[in-house]
Formats: C-alpha cells, structure tokens, sequence
C-alpha cells in the first residue's frame, strides 16, 4: 500500500498534449484550402505572442503568415510542423516558444532538446531556410522563472552562433534596459501579454534583422 501510495505522489511527466490543439490545427488547413497561403513567405509560429501579434500592421510590405496557437508550447510546433510548417515552403521562420513549456515546470533543457528537433524536422526538408528564434520574454507575471528562461534563451544563442540558417534575437536585452522586471507598459494588464509598444521593440528587432539578411 505504501508503495503504491509513492508511485501515485510522483510528479506527472511533463509532456505537452498536441491533441488538445487539434481544432485549431484544422482551421488552419481550412483556412488554407479556401485561400491557399504564399510559397516563400515569412511564417510566424508559436505561442499567443505570435498569436495576438497583428502582422499586417506591423510589417505591410512583407507577405507573412501567421501560424500561433496560444498556450502552446515548443513541442506542439514540432508535432504539427508537417501540416503548418512545412507546407508553406516558407522563406523564413520566425518562432517563439519556450515561454509556456517552463510554466508549466519544464526546465531548459528540456526547450532547447525540442528547439534542436525543431530545426532538425524543418532542415531536413529545407535546409536553406532560416529559422529566427525569438528568446522567451523577460515578463512580469513569470520573473520568477526568469532565471531558468534565460538559460534556455542562451543556450539557444550559442546554437545559433554555429549555424548560418539560425538566428537568435535579443528581444530580452531590449526589454530589459526599461527595467528588471521590464516597464509594466510593455505588458498588457495580465503581465504577460504584450502592448502594441511591448511588440514595436520587437517589430524593430525583426526588421534589423530583415535588412541584414538580403
């Protein structure tokens, strides 16, 4: 009995559950059969950071595609990458993950395994096309977690230094020079979302990196 009592007191495997996600992978490939999406365009995927991020607005003169399904975590990319990735032949991939994976009690190296397989799945099929990781946010509702984010956010940028087709921008430095925690006007009133000034540092970042890579 005491041992059976132990077993069931053990922490749950902290696995992500892709299928919880299924519906919005579907309206995706809806939406992609009535007005089938650009080849070559700039993909955006991840989390609700790149779901509420309005790219229309923010970079009018790129064709960008916007694939984020908020509350994800890195590995539910990975899983559907076969049917909202790779499809789209896509010229770049811009992608922000790892933000929810360590809320949920993963640690960093656990991010950084599945950011490897991630560019491992995509490079397999098209090895010339760059993936832009974007570092997982310094906010206020999770500083706490900061510590353990950043260290994953590193590791990746030293990853990225070993590859031509990886990138890694400092969205975090940026949004830490307006504090530590970063200004609370970088977040909407959750702490954790951004404002469309939290998303104009970025929007600069991303096109900074834009002109350096024609």
């Amino acid at each position: 009995m005491i041992r059976i009592l132990l077993i069931l007191l053990l922490p749950l495997p902290l696995f992500a559950e892709p299928s919880k996600w299924e519906k919005d992978i579907a309206k995706f490939e809806a939406a992609d059969k009535k007005a089938a999406p650009p080849k070559k365009a700039y993909l955006f995927i991840g989390s609700s950071s790149v779901k509420l991020w309005d790219l229309k607005n923010s970079f009018p003169d790129l064709v960008t595609i916007n694939r984020g399904f908020g509350g994800s975590e890195l590995e539910d990319s990975l899983h559907f990458a076969d049917r909202i990735v790779l499809p789209y032949q896509p010229k770049a991939i811009f992608l922000y993950a790892g933000d929810n994976d360590i809320g949920k009690g993963k640690t960093a190296e656990i991010v950084v395994n599945d950011f490897q397989k991630f560019v491992k799945k995509v490079h397999a099929t098209f090895p010339k096309t760059d993936i832009i990781f974007l570092p997982i946010k310094p906010s206020i509702k999770r500083w706490k977690l900061w510590p353990e984010m950043n260290k994953a956010n590193l590791a990746i940028q030293e990853l990225s230094q070993q590859s031509k087709r990886l990138n890694y921008l400092d969205t975090p430095a940026a949004m830490l020079k307006t504090g530590q925690p970063p200004a609370a006007d970088l977040f909407e009133k959750d702490g954790l979302h951004l404002t469309p000034k939290g998303y104009s540092l970025w929007n600069e970042l991303v096109r900074e990196w834009l002109k350096g890579s024609q």
